[in-house]
């Protein structure tokens, strides 16, 4: 049976980041992709002009009639916007009880746009993070979730990490990527008791558009292609890698570019001058 993976967020409507990143993500690495829209946006890569939350009773109906029908391995949520819908969200999933659960807490779109409100930060802790199997924050979102300034020093992040899980997910990966260091793009996973170093080199690039999206898509279809969970992490970061690295064959907009989520099964493209 072909694997089922589910995207609960919002839609971008310049296509590098919400749904649309989500399913390009889905179909690349071999899942049928759906989809619950929380969030119509108008974006594009030089940032968010505008937001319409969907009704959160709409979300609900989106969900039952996906799982109602669809044999869903695993869910990925990304932006969910309002205290209202992200208690719709944990109703729909405690009712359908699906294996995977991939939190990515989206807060703030790479252009500095704000895509969560404040007062829904505790929805979000209280509500969702005790249903997760995986939470994907980076480090600014750690700290919102934890009530403190984000880290600076890659030796700070085990002790994070810890903490994060206590508020209640099964296994957290932090992701290191706003460390200082020009060089290195660590990442923690905290899984099973276990810590796991994902290393990576940083790539110098401004196509980073929906890379925090992408990345928990990317780990969502491997858990419903079967992959245990570690391994389930390590290799979305190795292709997420790659479609960063790739990004500039894109040449798509005049600002933060998408990554090339199709890099492995696009012919190389020649960008015009």
């Amino acid at each position: 049976m072909t694997p089922v993976a589910l995207t609960i967020a919002g839609s971008d409507s310049g296509g590098g980041a919400g749904i649309q990143a989500d399913l390009k993500t889905f179909s690349a690495l071999g899942v049928y992709g759906c989809s619950v829209i929380t969030a119509l946006t108008a974006q594009n890569t030089l940032g968010v002009q505008g937001i319409h939350a969907v009704d959160p009773a709409f979300v609900r109906q989106q969900m039952d009639s996906v799982f109602g029908d669809l044999a869903v391995v695993a869910v990925k949520i990304g932006m969910l916007g309002t205290p209202e819908i992200i208690a719709a969200v944990a109703e729909g999933l405690a009712t359908w009880k699906p294996r995977w659960i991939v939190l990515d807490p989206v807060m703030v779109a790479k252009s500095g746009d704000k895509l969560l409100l404040d007062e829904a930060v505790a929805a979000l802790r209280e509500r969702l993070l005790p249903l997760a199997s995986l939470i994907t924050p980076n480090l600014p979102e750690a700290g919102v979730l934890l009530h403190e300034p984000p880290i600076g020093e890659r030796r700070q992040m085990p002790s994070v990490a810890a903490r994060l899980q206590g508020l209640g997910p099964k296994s957290v990966l932090l992701k290191g990527g706003h460390l200082p260091s020009s060089e290195e793009s660590p990442d923690l996973l905290l899984h099973g008791g276990e810590l796991y170093w994902l290393e990576s080199p940083r790539i110098h690039t401004r196509h980073t558009h929906g890379t925090g999206c992408t990345l928990s898509a990317a780990i969502a279809a491997l858990l419903a292609r079967g992959r245990p969970l570690p391994q389930a992490v390590a290799e979305a970061k190795e292709w997420l890698a790659a479609a960063i690295a790739a990004g500039d064959t894109l040449g798509i907009g005049h600002g933060v570019g998408p990554v090339h989520h199709f890099h492995a099964l696009w012919p190389q493209l020649e960008i015009a001058p």
